[in-house]
């Protein structure tokens, strides 16, 4: 697909996008020569007119461009995806292990803005999150056959970040159907995914080696799982030995899955699961004297946005401190935030004052971040979202 129309930058407001960003904003663009509609590839100049790169351009969103190449002999067509697609899965087929659920495509990280493929045993579930890469959906979807070969692609474009592009919300089949609750292996242990109804895509691929890091903390433990979804936290720490495991969700249709994922894996006798606010849940906890070995903090995003982050600082000190409170000596504390905003350093902040107001004293054990399925690019930095940090107190 051939260029028609170049943007070009204005002078002091390309540093950002020459420096390897993908996203242009209307803001920093001097002007647009040449004709286009809503979803064509453009070229991207430099405020002097140096070629910076080649992307698709929407005009009804802040991000006006992203750019997919900066290689100005590179088109985008269907031999384009193929390149982006094999690449992709060539990496996740060397540094993913131990399961048939995995991030296929991570959107900028893997150069192809606002696509996200995810693999659930012979399945894949599809977002194309933006206009100009909705419009490439079949060609990306038969390139998938080929390079991937999956039984069948359901797409979950039915979040609400295609509404800022223009785009409806939709789910459905591209192609047969099929049935949408499927069964996935993760380092030996079985979890339901429905990928039809699920939270993003069906299940949270990028805390997979997080989980793991349980294997340390769990021997014998009164474990408890807040924001538990479908028990994936709880079935890890039951099969890293814990004594008693709790899980807290307020979704009951989750905490049902969640039921038959700790029944499929034989810890019924282990974990039982609650229906409830997390936040009055701990504060209740913390007010009857319940205490714990290890406490488990993954909420939802709780910013999506810049000026909502003062909200979400106040609502993750709040759970931080209440796990604080209910943790006995010697015990951890696994807490994380998937909200961009909130910067590993800011998080940081947020969890060591919150334990200052807890009267405790921790001690930061590891941080992690999201799985390697999920690469960060280094230019990116809205690619790096996930924090998990590993806290004992003293």
């Amino acid at each position: 697909m051939i260029s028609t129309a170049t943007v070009r930058l204005a002078r002091g407001r390309q540093a950002r996008v020459a420096g390897g960003h993908p996203w242009v904003y209307g803001t920093e663009v001097e002007d647009i020569e040449g004709n286009f509609s809503p979803g064509d590839i453009v070229e991207v100049a430099d405020s002097r007119g140096r070629f910076l790169g080649r992307g698709y351009i929407n005009p009804a969103s802040q991000i006006l461009v992203r750019i997919m190449t900066r290689n100005r002999d590179e088109e985008i067509n269907r031999d384009f995806f193929r390149r982006r697609i094999e690449a992709a899965w060539s990496y996740r087929t060397r540094v993913v292990k131990n399961t048939n659920a995995f991030r296929v495509v991570f959107a900028e990280a893997d150069l192809l803005p606002a696509l996200v493929v995810d693999k659930f045993g012979d399945y894949l579930a599809v977002q194309t999150l933006a206009l100009g890469i909705d419009l490439h959906k079949d060609t990306i979807a038969s390139v998938l056959r080929e390079v991937v070969g999956p039984a069948g692609i359901y797409e979950r474009n039915d979040a609400g970040v295609r509404e800022l592009e223009g785009l409806p919300l939709k789910a459905g089949f591209i192609g047969d159907e099929f049935e949408t609750t499927v069964e996935i292996i993760e380092n030996g242990l079985f979890f339901e995914v429905d990928l039809a109804g699920g939270q993003k895509t069906g299940y949270f691929l990028d805390q997979r080696e997080n989980r793991m890091a349980l294997e340390y903390l769990c021997s014998g433990a009164r474990v408890l799982d807040c924001f538990c979804h479908t028990g994936t936290f709880s079935v890890y720490a039951a099969r890293f030995g814990a004594g008693e495991v709790l899980g807290i969700d307020i979704s009951g249709p989750a905490l049902e899955a969640a039921a038959r994922n700790a029944a499929r894996n034989g810890y019924s006798g282990v974990v039982s699961f609650r229906e409830g606010n997390a936040f009055d849940e701990l504060r209740d906890l913390d007010r009857s004297g319940e205490k714990f070995d290890l406490v488990i903090l993954d909420p939802p995003a709780f910013t999506k946005s810049k000026k909502a982050l003062e909200g979400a600082v106040r609502g993750y000190k709040e759970i931080n401190l209440r796990a604080f409170k209910i943790l006995r000596p010697g015990g951890f504390l696994v807490t994380c935030s998937c909200s961009f905003h909130m910067s590993e350093a800011l998080f940081l902040e947020v969890v060591k004052s919150a334990a200052l107001d807890a009267g405790r004293t921790a001690r930061l054990v590891e941080v992690r971040r999201q799985a390697r399925d999920h690469p960060m690019l280094l230019f990116s930095p809205e690619t790096h979202y996930l924090k998990c940090l590993i806290l004992q107190v003293l």
